[in-house]
């Protein structure tokens, strides 16, 4: 489980496909205290370590699914070489909760459709995938590539976010453009609610 709070800001360093996509992150998290098979959420997606190193710098090495591969941004803008992306290492028993329960299993792909600087703080405005929209509401909780954001209106599929100056100063949303797709994953406890209304009304 994670919190969307970004602690790090990874590289991707390799990109190798072994059947699986195996991908080397950079990252200035601790070597050491990396534990083959931890969880690290990159932008927002839950991977498991399968090995670490530290030449040319500290590194952990992930293998990532053809399925993770086609339900998120992975597939849609392509992680390369040198793509900067969001790392948090998985919450521990009594670690502050910070934003929300993120279980970094990535949804679907929501595309940003628009950026509008609002003082010193920036509006994003994106549009969900259908079958998610439903899931969103003002004043509700997302995670997008890994951030834990709350939703400030929601228009159909559409929905805004604002984005204060920390936020893009310790995560990439800072680089993040119109046109570019980002990892979205609905609130869980919107994902029970709607599981116990279809089952109440079936």
């Amino acid at each position: 489980m994670f919190t969307g709070i970004v602690t790090d800001i990874g590289e991707v360093l390799d990109l190798e496909q072994r059947g699986d996509l195996r991908a080397r992150i950079a990252s200035a998290y601790p070597v050491a205290g990396i534990d083959i098979g931890a969880s690290i959420a990159c932008d927002g997606v839950c991977l498991t370590v399968i090995s670490t190193g530290t030449e040319p710098k500290g590194w952990f090495d992930v293998e990532i699914s053809a399925e993770t591969v086609s339900k998120t941004n992975i597939g849609r803008n392509g992680w390369h070489v040198g793509k900067r992306i969001n790392l948090e290492r998985a919450l521990k028993v009594g670690d502050e909760l910070g934003g929300h329960i993120v279980s970094g299993h990535v949804d679907g792909v929501a595309e940003i459709i628009g950026v509008q600087d609002e003082g010193d703080s920036t509006r994003y405005s994106f549009r969900a995938p259908e079958a998610l929209a439903g899931f969103i509401a003002p004043k509700g909780s997302v995670a997008l590539n890994g951030t834990s954001l709350t939703v400030n209106e929601v228009s159909g599929a559409e929905f805004g976010v604002n984005i204060i100056p920390h936020t893009k100063a310790v995560t990439t949303w800072g680089e993040a453009r119109k046109g570019d797709h980002v990892n979205l994953e609905i609130d869980t406890l919107a994902r029970y609610v709607a599981r116990l209304r279809d089952w109440a009304n079936r």
